[in-house]
This record gives C-alpha cells, sequence and structure tokens, in this order.
C-alpha cells in the first residue's frame, strides 16, 4: 500500500515520533508504515486522516 506519510508530516515539520504520539503508536510504527512494511488498522487509519484533516484515500493508497 502506498502511502503519504512522510511528505504529509514534512509539510507540517513533524517528526516521526511527534507523528506516534499524537495518533497513540510507537515511532516503530509510523516507520513500517512509511516503507510500506506494515498497513494500518481501520482505526489507525482515521487517526491519521483525522491528524491531518483529510479523508483516508488522501493518505493511503492501493499498490498499482
Amino acid at each position: 500500500m502506498n502511502n503519504r506519510l512522510p511528505a504529509l508530516r514534512e509539510e507540517r515539520g513533524e517528526s516521526q515520533a511527534d507523528l506516534a504520539a499524537a495518533v497513540g503508536v510507537t515511532r516503530q510504527t509510523i516507520n513500517a508504515l512509511e516503507r510500506d512494511r506494515y498497513d494500518p488498522s481501520l482505526d489507525l487509519a482515521f487517526a491519521l486522516a483525522d491528524h491531518y484533516d483529510c479523508a483516508i484515500e488522501d493518505i493511503f493508497s492501493p499498490e498499482r
């Protein structure tokens, strides 16, 4: 699954640790998401979308 997390974090000047704290996961989880080693739960996807005030589809897209 492709995602825009690194770009969204960079736009806000957030570190992986900042984002992890904001959505209630570990920095390692954010790192795994960004490296496409982990697909988020639905709860986490909604939390990330809420944090960035966008739709889940604006962050995540299926690989093609």
